[in-house]
């Protein structure tokens, strides 16, 4: 059985290395498995989305609307552009973190209130958490994405080691112990 995971967020929120660290954890375990590239806005500020795929054996990494069995939003607005990806019984972890687009900045448009709640009444199971918060608590805001892994975790059936392994793999040498704490923290979040 295959499982499919979307990471969505902002440029520069880290949505590939999230992917990086969730397609180590899944190849250690012996699975097959593909990541995409980034798609979308990938400078600072523009919409980006990374897919993974993993089972027995993977064609493509590519997600349609209805197949993602868990979506990792860094971001609110980003939750609600990508709901109807979720398939159904799926699951959304949702970074209440809210990133102004600059139609909100320009005042050409309001910020959606109650994402979180316009996503649950859909019928959709989410976990809600403020990942900035908890990064920060690490020791660097730049790891809300190590955050989101940490909870995501917690849903995958892995052995924690295996995280920490990846973590210490794909983030960059300066912010490895930034990162596994905040992987932690994300991990004891839920």
């Amino acid at each position: 059985m295959t499982k499919s995971i979307m990471f969505v967020g902002v440029g520069g929120q880290g949505t590939l290395l999230a992917s990086r660290i969730i397609g180590h954890v899944v190849l250690a375990e012996g699975f097959d498995a593909k990541v995409s590239e980034v798609h979308g806005m990938s400078q600072r500020g523009g919409s980006v989305s990374t897919y993974v795929k993993f089972g027995e054996k993977v064609h493509s990494p590519i997600v349609d609307k209805g197949e993602a069995d868990i979506i990792v939003a860094f971001e609110l607005m980003e939750a609600a552009r990508w709901v109807s990806y979720v398939k159904e019984g799926g699951l959304m972890i949702i970074n209440t973190q809210q990133l102004e687009p600059m139609p909100v900045i320009t005042g050409a448009a309001e910020y959606n209130e109650d994402i979180v709640g316009k996503i649950k009444a859909l019928g959709i199971d989410v976990i809600d958490l403020n990942a900035l918060e908890l990064a920060e608590k690490a020791g660097s805001a730049k790891s809300v994405n190590v955050v989101m892994m940490g909870a995501l975790s917690n849903k995958l059936d892995f052995d924690v080691s295996r995280w920490e392994t990846a973590v210490r793999e794909c983030a960059p040498a300066s912010a490895i112990d930034a990162n596994l704490k905040a992987f932690e923290l994300g991990r004891a979040a839920l």
